[in-house]
């Protein structure tokens, strides 16, 4: 085994909004390789549309940036615990990783959370201690939280003894000096070329690789993305492709691509230690092993964290659908097996009835991504109630507990303590950062659907929320539902302002004038516990007598707008969100009333107005 000195692999790991993306950015910009043309607006590696509009990133990513007489490649990891898949796949190409810390915030929850990742992979850390340049930054103070959060993780003795630097991605600048304000991003790399060591190969022996993300190309179909582990690779060259429970099937490799700043270029040979992208493997999967003809052996398999979370994906059966393109259970089967290929965290298994599917995810985040997705492409759908996914261990039910993290002003804490009280959360740990108070705390995963927005509410959007999967622990007992019933049109047509007048005097609306209705769908939320079966298409009686009164002006409150997040926080058991490529409305599972009788569940009330 040798160590190559021209190529360094290096991930980047971060909580979300501590600038990984925007310190990216500044590495492309002063590394002299690109026109400004190419480099064109901020977070240029978050090209995904839901990644620029959520302001995280969703899907890892692969650059390289030349630095003198070395190549770096750097690899773009997801900061939200959600998208772990995409963390504990692509870790397995780096050989260092920067470990990005905001110098206010310190070490958050998603950050150890990739961080113990990368530990079991025994890639060497360099911390960078970003936003130096904030006015309420506490360097020395972070680098000792750092440190323990380290210990805490079981780093070896090596990973222990990092390296850091301070830097400012905004400012584009990065020195060892926690003083500094001004200067570039040469420091960072030159201690990446330092401190990262270079892949250790084996060039003499068979080629091998490990397949461990997938690309598709409408021309030449599948693309497997992967660090060779042993030997080199040519254009044309014969393959076997060892998959799981190691059959084989055998292939050509068409072309070799590398990563070449922000694009691929093909070549006609690469050596171990590359990071390449191998086309001509048709039937090649996540986590499959690419060897040579002349002695294939498999590489350790990817293993991913199981899912905590599941939720129903249906055909959609309203009576307003046919506004997306693809609507029926075969388009939807097909879209979540292609989904499958690439989404290594995702489960999809049948249920009894055939135009339905159990989706199981890493959690909310994880799955709204693949609804949204989904809608855009033009998708119709309807999804069930997010549920926690219970196991078994010696005869006890667990259920997967949150590691929950809260930054609010000091008078905002009664309500954070009494909401996350409600719902089975214990409080770990609490100190103060400046005006806000740091509460961390161990929830229930099903304590935090619909957490957030109340949250919001109780706190005059004040607080800032994140979590992460922590481990299994013995069910505690059952949470609270939604306090509040609903309104549940009982007619179709069209909203009328006369009939939601009446309405919003009694909850808080969710459809305005105009919106189509039908029987059975959710209009608004009732300021009472009960359902109430109303009618907002009842238009005012006309009659050739003029009351007294009776012409008085409609105001109408906005109606509450429903994100995708939002609404599958907010249903029960018995009620669906409705997906189109245009709109999002909530319903219940049986549009009538008598269904809803028969099923057990009370129709509710009926209201006139």
């Amino acid at each position: 085994m040798i160590r190559r000195d021209d190529i360094r692999n290096v991930a980047i790991i971060a909580h979300v909004d501590h600038g990984k993306t925007t310190l990216v950015d500044s590495m492309l910009r002063q590394s002299g390789q690109f026109r400004a043309s190419q480099l064109v607006g901020d977070c240029i590696l978050d090209s995904n549309d839901q990644e620029r509009e959520r302001g995280i990133t969703i899907l890892a990513k692969n650059i390289a940036i030349n630095y003198g007489d070395v190549k770096i490649n750097i690899i773009d990891t997801p900061g939200h615990a959600d998208f772990g898949g995409e963390v504990e796949r692509t870790l397995q190409m780096a050989d260092g990783a920067l470990v990005l810390v905001d110098a206010f915030e310190g070490p958050m929850p998603q950050t150890k959370f990739v961080l113990r990742k990368a530990f079991a992979n025994k890639i060497r850390p360099i911390v960078v201690i970003n936003k130096i340049d904030r006015p309420d930054a506490r360097p020395q103070e972070v680098l000792n939280e750092i440190f323990d959060t380290f210990v805490d993780l079981d780093a070896d003795e090596q990973q222990l003894d990092f390296s850091y630097i301070y830097a400012s991605g905004r400012g584009g600048f990065a020195s060892h000096d926690p003083t500094t304000t001004s200067g570039d991003i040469r420091p960072l790399l030159d201690l990446i070329v330092q401190k990262v060591p270079g892949p250790e190969v084996d060039p003499d022996s068979p080629f091998r690789m490990l397949c461990t993300t997938l690309d598709f190309s409408e021309y030449v179909g599948r693309i497997a993305i992967g660090r060779i582990a042993s030997g080199r690779v040519k254009r044309s060259q014969k393959a076997v492709l060892i998959k799981a429970e190691n059959a084989t099937t055998t292939g050509s490799i068409d072309s070799v691509l590398v990563f070449e700043k922000l694009g691929r270029v093909e070549v006609e040979t690469a050596e171990a230690g590359d990071i390449v992208a191998l086309v001509g493997l048709g039937s090649v999967d996540i986590g499959d092993t690419i060897a040579s003809t002349e002695r294939p052996e498999a590489l350790p398999r990817i293993e991913v964290g199981e899912p905590t979370l599941s939720m129903l994906f249906t055909v959609n059966d309203s009576p307003l659908t046919g506004e997306g393109q693809f609507l029926t259970s075969r388009h939807l089967k097909d879209r979540l097996d292609r989904e499958l290929r690439s989404n290594v965290a995702l489960r999809v298994e049948p249920t009894a009835e055939r135009d339905s599917f159990t989706v199981s995810g890493r959690g909310l985040l994880h799955l709204s991504v693949l609804i949204e997705s989904m809608r855009r492409e033009g998708y119709e759908l309807a999804v069930g109630k997010p549920e926690v996914i219970m196991k078994r261990f010696n005869g006890v039910e667990h259920e997967p507990y949150e590691y929950f993290v809260v930054d609010v002003p000091h008078g905002q804490m009664g309500p954070v303590m009494e909401l996350v009280g409600a719902r089975r959360g214990e409080l770990a740990k609490m100190d103060v950062r400046g005006a806000y108070a740091h509460l961390e705390f161990m929830i229930p995963a099903r304590g935090l659907l619909g957490l957030r927005t109340r949250l919001m509410s109780g706190t005059q959007g004040e607080a800032i929320m994140h979590h992460n999967f922590h481990d299994y622990q013995p069910f505690r007992g059952e949470i609270p539902k939604r306090s509040n019933g609903v309104m549940i049109s009982m007619v179709r047509g069209q909203a009328v302002a006369f009939a939601l007048d009446s309405l919003q005097q009694r909850g808080t609306m969710f459809v305005k004038p105009g919106d189509d209705i039908y029987a059975g769908m959710i209009v608004a939320e009732n300021a009472r516990g009960d359902d109430m079966v109303v009618n907002p298409c009842k238009e005012k009686k006309l009659t050739n007598m003029r009351a007294s009164g009776s012409d008085k002006n409609v105001l109408l409150k906005p109606p509450r707008e429903l994100t995708l997040e939002i609404a599958l926080e907010y249903i029960e058991s018995d009620e669906l969100v409705e997906i189109t490529p245009t709109k999002i409305r909530l319903r219940k599972k049986e549009l009538t009333e008598e269904g809803r009788k028969r099923s057990g569940r009370s129709g509710g009330k009926t209201v006139s107005v």
